[in-house]
């Protein structure tokens, strides 16, 4: 089917890939715009995943303090060059993530980064919980897989949706992560950050 170069355009304006890739998007999901958006994004975060594993040496640090300045947060955010670091949608996202870590704060970046002690904690409360609720053996481990991923999402950064669900349509900070590697064609990597808040340590 034919595409409008409008329909393009609003489709540009909306996830900001390129027009080529608009294009071919909004053509195989035959002119449905969501699915569209959905094409592309499945496209941009394999691209983004390719990126991984090449080197972050630039990126911004950005803050966020709450109203009633007993609440703030620091986020290192790093991306490859200095061009990327300097341009206003990845500022925006850093900023973005230290409001989320202000809010919900994390204990860690990203799963992998909790102390497998603790891991392994958790896992056996939640095994025991569900013997002690006599669930049978070959339903145990889903409910502990369940628990785990649960788990994961209260303590994780990267596994939370941002707190800002209207503006961000419920994405966690992973998607919209992944979201602006496509957008800027970089690896983008939250590095670390620290949370304040009046009276803890």
């Amino acid at each position: 089917m034919a595409v409008s170069a409008g329909d393009v355009k609003a489709l540009r304006d909306r996830t900001g890939a390129g027009m080529m890739d608009s294009k071919a998007a909004l053509t195989e999901a035959e002119g449905d715009v969501e699915r569209a958006i959905e094409i592309l994004r499945v496209k941009g975060q394999a691209s983004a995943a390719k990126r991984e594993g090449r080197g972050t040496d630039e990126g911004v640090v950005s803050s966020y303090i709450h109203a009633n300045h007993r609440v703030g947060a620091m986020v290192e955010v790093q991306c490859e060059t200095d061009f990327v670091a300097r341009n206003d949608d990845f500022k925006a996202f850093a900023y973005d993530v230290a409001l989320h870590v202000a809010a919900a704060a994390p204990r860690y970046v990203s799963p992998e980064e909790s102390p497998e002690e603790e891991r392994e904690a958790e896992r056996r409360v939640f095994e025991a919980k569900a013997k002690e609720e006599g669930k049978p053996d070959n339903v145990v481990e889903k409910i502990v897989e369940g628990q785990m991923t649960k788990w994961a999402r209260e303590i994780t950064l990267l596994e939370q949706e941002h707190v800002n669900a209207d503006k961000h349509e419920r994405k966690t900070i992973e998607e919209l992560r992944q979201e602006l590697a496509a957008k800027t064609g970089e690896n983008v990597r939250v590095a670390r950050f620290a949370y304040f808040r009046v009276g803890e340590d």
